[in-house]
């Protein structure tokens, strides 16, 4: 590591409206996956802290889920609060949007940054997506435009394009300050937290849909073994109704779940696994603080 007194070190939000890659861009910069990713909005529900260290710097990105409109669950106001307490905190912040669409909730996201003292860098992602290219000219123009940004730029983080640009750019921003977490640590999470993580993600991608946002996983036993890890899970959803979806006809919802994560699981932790899940009712958790919190939920 070199002289101390010029390391830099420091929290950097990545903030922006549902779906506009904020976790897959974290996941880039990292060389890891941190946060789980699928199509669907408000997939990230929790603040997950990514410590990516080098000789010169520690940066602390601060995974969020999105700012949106709709905030009539408890869960979705916990989620907007969560995401509006990184903002408080960041010594830096990466507005990402959208570069083949900028919506009303991209305004609401950027009139909430107007009144931040932190430094921002907007970030115009999916620029893969762009054709042709004159149209990208006119997106970074028209964001140019839109506020004072300390730098515009465009990236793909499907792609990794422009990201080892962002990764020099970023510690410029960043106070002076020795690291705030040991070198060899990547995440604030646990690995309960991740198994769980890794659950959702697939039943997510698995039921489509035909499952609204009322599930939630929960790690009752990882407990390592001479044979491997054994890990048990509850999957948590709102009404009966539901149950028969996450289990599937036979069970195979169920199993073809456990299969793919499982796969992830065993990259993740390095052993093999024994995975027993199970799909329980609790009525309404998704709009009782007192449930969220007992879940795992970030507090208000």
């Amino acid at each position: 590591m070199n002289d101390e007194s010029d390391y830099r070190c420091g929290l950097v939000a990545v903030i922006g409206r549902p779906n506009v890659g904020k976790s897959t861009l974290i996941n880039a910069v990292m060389g890891r996956k941190v946060s789980i990713v699928t199509a669907k909005p408000q997939t990230t529900r929790h603040r997950i802290l990514a410590v990516h260290t080098a000789d010169t710097e520690q940066i602390i990105f601060v995974d969020t889920p999105g700012l949106h409109r709709k905030s009539g669950k408890a869960m979705n106001r916990m989620m907007n609060r969560t995401a509006a307490n990184a903002l408080a905190d960041a010594d830096l912040i990466l507005f990402v949007s959208d570069a083949t669409q900028w919506t009303s909730e991209d305004d609401d996201v950027l009139e909430r940054l107007s009144s931040s003292r932190a430094p921002i860098i907007a970030l115009l992602n999916k620029v893969d997506k762009v054709h042709p290219k004159p149209k990208l000219l006119e997106a970074l123009a028209t964001m140019a435009a839109r506020a004072e940004f300390v730098e515009l730029m465009p990236i793909s983080a499907l792609k990794n394009d422009n990201l080892d640009l962002l990764m020099t750019t970023i510690p410029g921003y960043l106070p002076k300050s020795p690291p705030l977490f040991p070198e060899d640590m990547h995440t604030d999470r646990s690995e309960e937290f991740h198994v769980a993580e890794i659950i959702r993600e697939k039943l997510t991608l698995m039921l489509h849909q035909e499952m609204p946002y009322g599930l939630t996983v929960q790690i009752e036993r990882l407990v390592r073994e001479d044979s491997g890890i054994a890990i048990s899970a509850v999957i948590w959803v709102e009404r009966d109704s539901q149950k028969g979806i996450a289990v599937g006809k036979n069970g195979g919802v169920l199993k073809k779940v456990g299969r793919a994560a499982r796969l992830d699981i065993v990259d993740l932790l390095g052993q093999r696994v024994h995975l027993e899940l199970w799909v329980k009712v609790k009525n309404n958790w998704a709009d009782n603080e007192k449930d969220l919190l007992s879940l795992g939920y970030d507090a208000p």
